[in-house]
């Protein structure tokens, strides 16, 4: 894995790391609407699979909350 030394990827690493998991997806929102996600693969191949599926996951999580927000 090329080292990432963003903060948000940093704590998806940190995550795997104790957790044991060779690939971790982190979404989130903050209070201001904003959505964003973190990715890590323990390896180069896992790291551009799982950043990939993280962004499908992210454009799930935008649709269902624009879904939620129109009720």
């Amino acid at each position: 894995m090329a080292w990432n030394p963003d903060s948000k990827v940093a704590a998806a690493r940190d995550f795997g790391r104790r957790f044991g998991a060779d690939r971790v997806i982190i979404l989130f929102t903050t209070p201001d609407g904003q959505m964003g996600y973190a990715s890590y693969g323990k390896t180069r191949e896992l790291c551009d699979k799982t950043r990939r599926l993280a962004n499908k996951c992210y454009f799930a999580l935008a649709a269902a909350i624009t879904k939620e927000s129109n009720g």
